[in-house]
């Protein structure tokens, strides 16, 4: 019986990509998916929306969103060896995303609204200057 545990791809792959990619690989390219996943959701929402929600409202709720979907890839990929339980990691994962997210809500007014950017512009130059911050946020308190 264990060994039939033991052989299941599903867990013993996703939990090799740290050991075999290096952690830090492994983190930028769940940030890169990260990115994307936010980005496409900005960016449906600000198609839809058509002006008729605030952008910065459309941002908080992508940016729920997008935790949603990826903190599993998170917990399973990069951070497989987290101990702590999978409710009280989203919570910590979600805290340190916070912080994040509120540097959009205040470094996009200052360069959409006075710096004069285009809002995806300006979204993806927040998004460039995140992940090396949170990668060790994440690693020290969230998934220890």
């Amino acid at each position: 019986m264990l060994e039939l545990e033991s052989r299941r791809p599903g867990k013993t792959l996703v939990a090799a990509l740290p050991a075999f990619l290096g952690q830090r690989i492994t983190y930028l390219m769940a940030s890169a998916l990260t990115a994307v996943v936010y980005y496409a959701l900005l960016g449906l929402g600000l198609l839809v929306g058509r002006n008729a929600v605030p952008y910065l409202f459309l941002v908080a709720g992508s940016h729920l969103a997008t935790v949603l979907i990826v903190y599993p890839v998170y917990r399973l990929a990069v951070f497989a060896t987290c101990t702590i339980g999978w409710v009280h990691g989203y919570l910590r994962f979600y805290a340190v995303g916070l912080t994040f997210l509120g540097a959009s809500l205040a470094g996009l007014p200052l360069l959409v609204e006075i710096a004069g950017m285009p809002l995806m512009g300006a979204q993806a130059l927040i998004i460039l200057l995140s992940p090396p911050l949170s990668y060790a946020v994440n690693r020290a308190w969230a998934f220890r």
